[in-house]
């Protein structure tokens, strides 16, 4: 076979069939690739699956330190949440899972590499606009937008019975209620019964089903619970009071979060495709550092370089939704929340609370608090002198005054 191709590969129904789908239609040699990024599925035995569905050779590699390190704690330093709701776990992800697979492309001299992400949604953009600027000349194969593909595969029942004639080993039912996927960020739930967004998912009767990192708040404990997290130039680095690496924090942090019913989200979302959709979201570690990390800010960072960073926010978000975590606008946005966060360092204490998160107190050695100005008593610094208020005010209302006098005030009073 002269072709070699590099799919992302999970064991699971779909990519099992893709990789012996794609090796028939393509007569290439199959290299299989699944990141370990926190999803905790199991990996034992995947290795023979994979060769005996038909590759040649299959990596697994434990990515979740990179994943924590580089991917996550860079996009919470942005404070970054698409559409104000959604903690961007799955989109954060595909960058690193596309990284990894150009690299194993060139190491192996493959000529492409392919995904089963349907022709419908975002991990489709996501893969390959990282390919795009990581390895622009590798082809991409996606069966999904694949006639013959789809053609030959309509729905499970048909997958199912392919694997069966072809003897892959696969577990999978002809139904399944709603589609996963998981990392050390969240798990998101979308498809099937969800497609209806009047459904509600916080039911208890599905209190078994979308409660895979967190319970939901009626069956988090009665008991608050306070933790205290430390910060160095926007990075948390300690967990009441222990030190410890981003993946540590992330993993402590989703199970205190998860305790407390603390990240749920259910949201409709715009597709960078051009359509809605709904999911379901669970990110209780997420939720904890974004909330803490705000909260820092708020003692730590000058006020026009906060809102010059809040005002890019939403573009940023944007970016690492639609896929664009390896583009120049990305990196030079990163760049200066990277500048902003020198200062964002101290000490913040929240409450967890039946799904709730709540400050409970900040410090700082670098605060910009200062109590003695703040005060409403009388300020023995004289650093702020109220008179001055007056030619304040009075400048700032000049050009308000000056659009009276010219265009009269009716037209505001109605």
């Amino acid at each position: 076979m002269k072709n070699k191709i590099v799919l992302a590969y999970s064991g699971g129904l779909d990519t099992s069939v893709l990789l012996s789908w794609i090796q028939e239609t393509y007569q290439a040699e199959m290299i299989a690739f699944c990141a370990n990024i926190g999803q905790e599925e199991e990996l034992k035995g995947l290795n023979a699956k994979a060769k005996k569905t038909g590759a040649s050779k299959i990596y697994i590699d434990d990515l979740q330190e990179e994943f924590a390190r580089d991917f996550i704690y860079p996009m919470l330093q942005a404070n970054a949440i698409y559409e104000g709701q959604y903690f961007l776990g799955t989109s954060i992800a595909r960058p690193l899972i596309a990284k990894r697979m150009v690299e194993i492309a060139k190491a192996e001299g493959a000529t492409a590499i392919a995904h089963g992400a349907t022709g419908k949604g975002n991990d489709q953009v996501r893969f390959e606009l990282t390919c795009a600027a990581l390895a622009p000349n590798l082809d991409i194969i996606a069966p999904w937008r694949d006639e013959r593909f789809r053609n030959e595969f309509p729905g499970r029942a048909e997958m199912i019975a392919y694997c069966q004639k072809r003897k892959i080993p696969v577990q999978a039912s002809v139904k399944k209620p709603f589609s996963m996927d998981r990392n050390l960020l969240h798990i998101s739930y979308e498809a099937g019964i969800l497609e209806d967004p009047w459904l509600n998912a916080g039911d208890l009767k599905f209190r078994n089903d979308f409660t895979t990192l967190s319970v939901f708040p009626e069956d988090a404990p009665d008991k608050p619970e306070f933790v205290v997290l430390d910060f160095e130039e926007g990075h948390c680095v300690a967990v009441n009071s222990k030190r410890m690496g981003p993946l540590q924090v992330m993993r402590t942090l989703n199970k205190l979060g998860g305790k407390h019913g603390v990240g749920r989200v259910d949201m409709v979302e715009n597709r960078f495709v051009g359509m809605k959709s709904r999911g379901v979201y669970e990110t209780p570690g997420g939720a904890i550092l974004h909330f803490a990390h705000r909260q820092i800010e708020s003692l730590t960072m000058d006020r026009e370089v906060m809102h010059l960073r809040d005002g890019l926010i939403p573009q940023y978000a944007k970016l690492v939704y639609n896929g664009f975590w390896y583009a120049p606008e990305r990196l030079a946005l990163q760049a200066l929340i990277t500048e902003s966060q020198r200062n964002v360092t101290g000490t913040v204490r929240v409450k967890l609370y039946k799904g709730g998160i709540h400050p409970a107190g900040r410090r700082s050695p670098v605060s910009l608090y200062n109590p003695h100005i703040a005060t409403m008593e009388a300020d023995p610094t004289k650093a702020y002198n109220q008179d001055d208020a007056t030619g304040f005010i009075r400048l700032n209302g000049l050009r308000l005054r000056v659009n009276s006098q010219v265009n009269g005030s009716q037209n505001l009073l109605g």
